[in-house]
């Protein structure tokens, strides 16, 4: 046999009616009190639950009835009472939505605003991403290979007259099939690196790309010259390695192809004097959670050194360990504190 459902008296629609009724068998009127009594026992008649909910309502209308007797019969304390508990049981529910929709609010929004905040728009809706800590190669109509690593994102524009690749976040290695009619373009919001078969990385940061050529060459060019379709381009070859901004190109530096290879086959960072802030960014995309840090405090800082991507707890202690004056505070897996701060006088 099934349980007759029983009702909370502060919550839910028979624990309202069930106030009602005893507000109505409790009345100063006698005539209102008997229609009250015949229309109860129909309604508890009505639903078996009603009948459970009468039975502890007879109860308290016994409580109330003693209180009619002290107050020479005046039902207006015990009503009194009833509709203080009542209010008090308002305000509860009140209180208790209030407080599961300011609940809801963060379990829903918390979440978006901390996705948002480690990815933006652009890459959720990008054409071929990675998640933290992924790396992932895919292959083009053309027979181009791109290897996306760690949280990478990249969009495609190809037709019958271009083969193009906007690298939204991150770094890709690009081999690129031959194709003399139709020149491959991969682009970001600081240049564009134009080549018809070669091999080579593209790292994005936020303030600068880099281009590390592994085979052949390329011809690279600023934002500006690209969005004016300007002619002029620097030439980049097999070994060397520049940093584009939006308004100029770096001189080449010597880097040695090998290298770049099997830092990409290791999944290491290899950085000769770069600085510590690309370098927590390149880290930041490879660990869960974030690593907050004062740019402008240790952007002044030069790293060389190889560090492991796919461990990026262990390259900050390495970090660490190489400049002394680094402070790193770890307040949950998911949050990470990095400064240097002066040294006491």
């Amino acid at each position: 046999m099934a349980k007759p459902e029983t009702s909370d008296p502060a919550l839910g629609p028979l624990a309202e009616q069930a106030a009602h009724w005893i507000v109505r068998l409790t009345s100063d009127d006698t005539a209102e009190r008997e229609r009250a009594r015949h229309e109860f026992e129909a309604w508890k008649r009505a639903d078996p639950r009603h009948a459970a909910e009468a039975a502890v309502m007879e109860t308290l209308i016994g409580l109330m009835q003693s209180l009619r007797a002290p107050t020479a019969g005046n039902g207006r304390p015990a009503r009194a009472a009833l509709d203080a508990v009542q209010a008090r049981n308002d305000r509860r529910r009140r209180t208790k939505r209030l407080t599961v929709s300011l609940l809801l609010l963060l379990v829903l929004c918390v979440p978006l605003a901390l996705m948002l905040y480690i990815a933006s728009p652009t890459y959720l809706l990008a054409d071929l991403r990675t998640s933290t800590g992924q790396w992932k190669t895919h292959t083009m109509p053309d027979g181009t290979h791109i290897t996306l690593d760690s949280a990478s994102a990249v969009n495609f524009h190809y037709d019958s007259q271009r083969r193009a690749i906007e690298l939204v976040q991150g770094n890709v290695l690009v081999s690129v099939a031959k194709d003399t009619s139709r020149p491959f373009v991969i682009s970001t919001t600081h240049g564009c690196v134009r080549a018809l078969g070669t091999r080579f990385v593209v790292e994005r940061d936020p303030d600068v790309t880099v281009l590390s050529m592994i085979e052949s060459r390329t011809a690279v060019q600023t934002a500006a010259q690209c969005e004016g379709h300007a002619d002029a381009a620097i030439q980049i070859q097999a070994g060397q390695r520049v940093r584009i901004t939006e308004h100029a190109v770096s001189p080449p530096e010597t880097i040695v192809p090998t290298q770049v290879e099997e830092a990409w086959r290791r999944h290491q960072l290899i950085a000769a004097d770069r600085p510590l802030t690309e370098i927590l960014d390149e880290l930041a995309r490879h660990r869960r959670g974030f690593i907050y840090y004062d740019r402008p405090q240790i952007e002044n800082i030069r790293v060389s050194a190889v560090l492991p991507l796919d461990a990026p707890d262990q390259a900050i202690k390495l970090l660490q360990a190489s400049f002394p004056n680094l402070r790193v505070r770890t307040l949950t897996d998911y949050l990470v504190l990095i400064d240097a701060p002066a040294p006491n006088p």
